[in-house]
């Protein structure tokens, strides 16, 4: 688990709000602080579909995106905001076999960005949830590297947060 400090917020916004940038991601959850409290939940209602979809237990960032955006703008800067995604099994299964790490993916219940702004301070804390429990720490050291490499060539400026 590391803590980085989103140094351009106008930058990180447009990436997230006007850019496919997060777009691959499962939204968890999330709440934004406006003249009201909106709080989204990502988990896909199955019952509300077809029976004949194959559904994905949550919902992708931007199936939720736009909706999210609607909520933000306007002249006034939210008074907070929170989102949780979580990289997609199949992004799961594909980091762990490309660093080789000794792990089943059906092992791993998540690997998590939690994005949260509170007044002008916008940061990023990565996160890991398994459903074993083990000492090797080497996932979760993937994903904190993977997550800069990511923002570097996204060009989203951060610092690490002590």
């Amino acid at each position: 688990m590391i803590s980085l400090k989103l140094t351009h917020t106008k930058e990180f916004m447009r990436h997230l709000l006007l850019s496919d940038t997060f777009d691959h991601f499962l939204f968890i959850e999330g709440k934004i602080v406006t003249f009201n409290t909106f709080t989204i939940d990502g988990y896909m209602q199955k019952n509300f579909f077809d029976a004949a979809e194959d559904l994905p237990q949550y919902s992708s960032w931007s199936d939720i995106r736009e909706y999210c955006f609607s909520i933000i703008k306007g002249k006034r800067t939210p008074l907070s905001f929170q989102f949780i995604f979580c990289l997609s099994p199949k992004n799961i299964a594909r980091l762990i076999e490309q660093n080789q790490l000794d792990f089943q993916p059906e092992s791993v219940q998540g690997l998590y960005l939690n994005l949260k702004y509170e007044g002008a301070s916008l940061s990023c804390v990565t996160g890991t949830s398994l459903h074993i429990f083990t000492m090797d720490k080497s996932l979760e050291h993937v994903w904190d590297k993977n997550v800069q490499k990511f923002f570097i060539q996204k060009k989203i400026a951060f610092e690490p947060e002590i």
